[in-house]
């Protein structure tokens, strides 16, 4: 072995030193790591495929998680590592982003999961109340997850936080997040095997608005109407801030081919929501 003297160990010790705490920052570690036992449950359940439009699709197998001894445990550990989690250390917009989001998706998992009259899980969102029954609150208005010692609800996390005015000052909102929170439902965008962490949000937020817009459910275009997903209506506003326009953030996401479609267009129709649990049985991709 290559004799170094101290003066060269040392020095190469504070490089290796200084470059880890540089990694450490870039990579937000709690932010990655704390959604250890969220990955654990994706990479365990979660089903993706393409289709032959070049879009995405996905489902979880509830039924396989609540089969599996381990499922029970990664809830309960994921749940406590969210509730003891400092929300002031998201301090980027890369850290902020990929921590919301994946904390949106992992609860309207666990409520799936752990919610289930006489033991059978629901066929959608909706039947925990608020449209089919409105003296119960939907799933969404529940103030019931906890994250740093505080109860959000899902619509706190997306509507107040994700799409709210402080993300706004910041710069920090992103019409494309319409694409990366996930409901759950067969009509939602694609969730996605892998967390959002500070490296891969910005790749996967494009990444899944164009891999929406390549499948019928979200986008398709019939003779010179263009068929959007309802999420356009919905949260029009949101979009038009972003691109100017529906068309325009389309244009901004799209593959060309979408894009030169789209032009063609003259007016808008939009799809029914499909508020079917996203489970496999639920989609013809996966039969």
């Amino acid at each position: 072995m290559k004799h170094q003297s101290p003066a060269v160990r040392i020095g190469a010790m504070l490089l290796v030193a200084t470059a880890a705490a540089s990694v450490s920052a870039n990579d937000a570690p709690a932010v990655k790591h704390v959604f250890n036992d969220y990955q654990t449950l994706l990479n365990s359940y979660l089903q993706e495929k393409r289709t032959a439009n070049g879009g995405l699709v996905s489902a979880f197998d509830y039924e396989a998680a609540l089969a599996d001894d381990q499922t029970e445990g990664l809830l309960d550990d994921q749940s406590e590592q969210l509730a003891a989690f400092d929300v002031s250390t998201l301090d980027t917009r890369e850290q902020a982003l990929a921590f919301w989001n994946n904390a949106y998706n992992f609860f309207i998992i666990q409520q799936i999961l752990t919610e289930r009259g006489e033991g059978e899980l629901v066929s959608s969102v909706w039947d925990y109340g608020g449209r089919y029954n409105p003296f119960t609150d939907n799933v969404f208005e529940r103030q019931m997850f906890e994250i740093d010692g505080r109860d959000y609800s899902l619509n706190e996390i997306e509507k107040g936080i994700l799409l709210g005015a402080e993300f706004e000052e910041k710069g920090w909102k992103e019409a494309r997040v319409h694409f990366t929170v996930n409901c759950a439902s067969v009509g939602c965008p694609p969730l996605r095997e892998s967390i959002y962490t500070s490296d891969n949000i910005d790749e996967l937020m494009t990444e899944n608005t164009r891999l929406a817009f390549n499948t019928d459910r979200h986008l398709r275009v019939e003779g010179d109407t263009l068929h959007l997903t309802e999420l356009f209506k919905w949260y029009e506003q949101d979009f038009v801030d972003e691109g100017g326009s529906v068309r325009g953030f389309i244009s901004q996401w799209a593959d060309e081919a979408i894009v030169e479609k789209v032009e063609q267009t003259d007016s808008i129709e939009y799809i029914d929501y499909d508020w079917s649990l996203n489970r496999p049985g639920n989609f013809p991709e996966f039969r």
